[in-house]
């Protein structure tokens, strides 16, 4: 069975019941989540093994975290406990023509107050084939990028596979260092990259030739190829560049596709039509997941995009931040069963 370990920080997070507003409501829904904590998730879901690293506070909170990774089947034997607290965010549901909102509350977490050193990466990597780590976590923190750039060194050392959805977060950088300043030398060892045009302008300022890549809510799929095309010419090192395509209709109706290119083909995947969304978190997330699924256990590169978008597709129909699908449901809807009928 192969083992993909994923690097970062899981929180807390809450929200509002239903569509209402910070200011209308009483009460939070709770949900534990985080991007490379829903891959974790996900593929513990498809069945492969799968292991989850970070940096929790010892307390019931943080326990609480770990329990739900724990219930979902993710190996979570290589968790730090340290820091002050976990981290939170606090997520406004938007509908129709009304945008989510999120507010980070993630100072001096555990894995905010990471350091260099702290995690041993020979031993977490032992029998692993794969390792992921998002931009997420490098925007923390100085202490965080150090160690995941650690773990990045180390799994290139020892063969194995490493990917990154590049994850651009203008909220969280600010602890004086620039996208720019710290991106590229993580980048540098990664085999997959994943990351859109708003990524690939802010971490590289790198933009499409010549080309709008949205024309209002329909997306171009090859208006993306030059972005795709630059980020393996500035990474030699990647086998294969990856972007999702979101076209958004509005906050509960969104278009959705990907595209993938391994520096010869451009592969491109259906467009489904998302509407009444239920929970867009995350859905980035399902991609990864379903993507490394797919890379990892199917015959060709256009099977490994198919599952990945309509793995994320149905994302957005389960509440809360991780997809919580089957292969078997991934399968259906591959293979265009979209009914979405009484299973008896």
């Amino acid at each position: 069975m192969k083992k993909i370990v994923t690097f970062g920080e899981i929180m807390l997070r809450l929200s509002p019941p239903g569509f209402k507003r910070f200011s209308q409501t009483y009460s939070f829904d709770i949900v534990y989540g985080g991007g490379e904590s829903n891959v974790a998730v996900s593929l513990a879901n498809y069945g492969l093994q799968s292991a989850f690293v970070s940096r929790l506070p010892a307390n019931d909170i943080g326990e609480c975290a770990l329990m739900e990774l724990r219930k979902r089947g993710v190996d979570t034997s290589n968790v730090l406990r340290g820091g002050e607290r976990l981290g939170i965010y606090f997520l406004e549901t938007g509908a129709v023509s009304r945008g989510s909102k999120v507010v980070y509350d993630r100072a001096h977490s555990g894995m905010a107050t990471i350091e260099k050193g702290m995690i041993d990466w020979e031993a977490v990597f032992k029998d692993a084939d794969w390792f992921h780590w998002t931009g997420i976590t490098p925007a923390l923190s100085q202490g965080a990028a150090d160690a995941c750039l650690e773990a990045i060194k180390t799994a290139n050392r020892l063969g194995v596979t490493v990917s990154t959805d590049l994850n651009y977060r203008k909220k969280l950088w600010k602890y004086g260092k620039a996208p720019g300043d710290v991106m590229p030398a993580l980048v540098e060892g990664c085999d997959i990259i994943l990351g859109n045009e708003e990524d690939a302008e802010k971490h590289f300022g790198l933009h499409p030739e010549g080309v709008d890549v949205t024309h209002g809510g329909s997306v171009d799929a090859d208006s993306y190829l030059s972005v795709l095309q630059q980020l393996m010419e500035m990474f030699p090192r990647a086998k294969k560049v990856i972007t999702t395509l979101r076209g958004s209709i509005s906050a509960s109706h969104n278009s959705w596709s990907g595209v993938l290119w391994d520096g010869k083909q451009l592969f491109k995947a259906p467009t489904y039509q998302i509407t009444d969304i239920v929970d867009r978190v995350g859905g980035g997330d399902s991609f990864m997941a379903g993507l490394i699924y797919g890379l990892l256990e199917k015959e060709d590169d256009q099977a490994a995009l198919n599952f990945a978008v309509a793995a994320s597709c149905l994302k957005h129909t389960i509440k809360g931040d991780a997809n919580l699908v089957t292969v078997e449901e991934v399968e259906k809807l591959v293979q265009g069963d979209a009914s979405g009928r009484v299973s008896r």
